[in-house]
């Protein structure tokens, strides 16, 4: 027998249980004798059951796909038309079919590895069976002691373990912050971002922020670091996307060095992130105008005196699809209202003839 029947055969008999382990019984909501305690510790039994049951169900079905896919690998021409066309048969979205046999083999990787046994995936809920499955090694050891031990696994549990290991593991965090961490003198989940942050910035950018940390390992530093790296990480995004900035060479090093040392960095970084924003609106509203124009060409060459209200609607959008776009802004508490006039050059002007 295969390691992966025996897994199959074991899943039957073990995961899923007898069919007395998986009855569903839903209280009355109209019994007055019943307890609200009672009641509640009623509905979570059932719908664990039916947390249960749709975890099997789906592992079972990615290993089901799994197998229709491997078996066209085997006989067929390898292209996955007949995988395709029995999803389409069996009215399945490749999307939803892949993640089926991701958790398939998830399920199929921890149990060989013994990290878990059949029993123990019963105590995971479905989505806290998923992110274990997309953890890191040392996380799914962890988690996985707690479910054979008999602990209900949500998916809550899982994300602080996975924060906890990330602050606790990651070399961008100096010893002196990890140590504090470790006494709860700093809560960990003050770290964690300041670690997803960190991941996203240049190595010259950590070892400053870095050494902040060392020199002061408290949590106002820490605090601090974390928004200094948020803002460096939106700067560095945005600046690459400003065509302006890129067409006139900008030191973006030097400019960062000058925004640290004022102290102005969050607006800096904002006025980088807006001036990004800006350019794409602009480019996404001459292709809208572009698309509008294109509408109205075709309308009217299929308009005519038969449909004055068409004619009328086309000449009242005229001062959006026209050279000049007008639109006014409404009155406010602090101004008048306004209008606003943006003239479009949607073409080049024609060449000359010499």
């Amino acid at each position: 027998m295969t390691i992966q029947s025996k897994t199959a055969a074991d899943l039957t008999t073990k995961a899923l249980g007898s069919p007395e382990d998986l009855m569903l019984q839903v209280p009355d909501p109209t019994d007055q004798g019943m307890s609200e305690f009672e009641f509640e510790q009623q509905v979570t039994s059932a719908w664990l059951v039916c947390d249960r049951f749709d975890l099997q169900t789906d592992i079972w079905r990615g290993r089901i796909l799994r197998a229709v896919r491997d078996r066209e690998k085997q006989t067929g021409e390898g292209r996955g038309g007949g995988f395709l066309t029995w999803l389409q048969n069996n009215e399945i979205s490749k999307s939803q079919a892949y993640s089926w046999i991701e958790l398939a083999n998830s399920a199929d990787t921890l149990l060989k590895a013994g990290q878990l046994d059949t029993t123990a995936i019963n105590n995971f809920s479905k989505r806290a069976f998923i992110k274990t499955a997309q953890s890191a090694p040392e996380v799914q050891e962890l988690i996985s002691e707690s479910a054979r031990q008999g602990d209900r696994i949500t998916s809550q549990n899982v994300q602080q373990l996975t924060d906890e290991w990330t602050a606790m593991s990651s070399t961008l965090i100096p010893a002196e912050i990890k140590a504090k961490a470790a006494n709860h003198t700093i809560p960990l989940r003050h770290i964690t971002p300041l670690v997803k942050e960190l991941e996203k910035l240049p190595d010259s950018h950590q070892a400053a922020l870095h050494q902040e940390l060392v020199d002061n390992p408290d949590l106002d530093t820490l605090k601090q670091a974390t928004s200094e790296a948020r803002q460096l990480a939106k700067y560095l995004e945005a600046f690459n996307n400003v065509q302006a900035l890129n067409a006139q060479s900008i030191d973006l090093e030097a400019s960062l060095e000058e925004a640290l040392r004022l102290g102005c960095l969050n607006v800096t970084a904002d006025l980088v992130n807006q001036a990004a924003q800006l350019e794409h609106s602009i480019a996404k509203l001459y292709t809208t105008w572009r698309r509008l124009r294109r509408l109205t060409d075709k309308l009217q060459t299929a308009t005519g005196a038969s449909t004055p209200h068409l004619q009328h609607l086309l000449q009242a959008l005229e001062r959006l699809y026209s050279d000049i776009l007008e639109i006014e802004l409404p009155a406010s508490a602090s101004q008048d209202s306004q209008t606003i006039s943006i003239q479009m050059l949607s073409e080049a002007p024609p060449s000359t003839a010499s």
